[in-house]
């Protein structure tokens, strides 16, 4: 869901329409009166989401907290099935964390959106075994636009900086999903008896 930098226009260039460099006349973000409350678990929007669905064996089951502000915490924990390198995390399975928890982000501005492009930087090797503590928050909104940073750390808030990121999401429709996904998926959630996860499914794409 990520992008490709441009040749020639790296990640938080000014350049290209894609930068990760909000534009001057960005405006603070808001936080929703409606999002969860600092410290509350904001939980899956979809069970069968690799980030943090239940029903993925091998899935991240990435916990996401609501934080202060317009800011989110998450953890997980890497199992032997998200290894590249023996016994060290796959650097696509690390930027997945890093993507899902910007996403999450989207929960406290009440808002539809889809990774428009993330930029990642891996500092650390982590371990398997390890957890990855998350902290992730908006930094500007321009339109449709919003822009957020990410930094993940080796086994809690105090322990060494391994991953950053820097994101642009885009706000979307719910068509965006409903005409797009698979429509096997799409008949089955929609049909969900429980109308908050019927919705939910919908609401965000990290």
């Amino acid at each position: 869901m990520s992008n490709v930098p441009s040749p020639g226009t790296p990640p938080g260039s000014s350049a290209g329409p894609g930068t990760l460099t909000p534009p001057a006349d960005a405006v603070p973000p808001v936080r929703h009166p409606d999002a969860p409350a600092p410290g509350e678990l904001l939980g899956s929007h979809y069970e069968h989401c690799f980030g943090c669905g239940g029903a993925q064996p091998h899935g991240l089951a990435l916990k996401a907290r609501a934080g202060e502000g317009v800011s989110i915490t998450a953890e997980f924990t890497v199992k032997p099935a998200h290894q590249g390198a023996p016994g060290l995390a796959h650097g696509g399975v690390l930027a997945t964390a890093l993507d899902e928890t910007l996403g999450s982000l989207n929960w406290l501005l009440r808002v539809i959106a889809v990774t428009g492009r993330l930029g990642t930087e891996f500092v650390l090797p982590v371990p398997v075994g390890t957890l990855l503590y998350l902290e992730a928050e908006v930094t500007a909104v321009h339109g449709r636009k919003i822009y957020g940073t990410a930094t993940g750390r080796l086994g809690g808030p105090g322990g060494p900086v391994a991953v950053r990121a820097e994101a642009l999401f885009i706000e979307v429709k719910v068509e965006h999903f409903t005409d797009n996904g698979r429509q096997e998926e799409i008949r089955a959630a929609m049909a969900d008896p429980d109308q908050v996860k019927r919705v939910r499914a919908f609401e965000v794409n990290p």
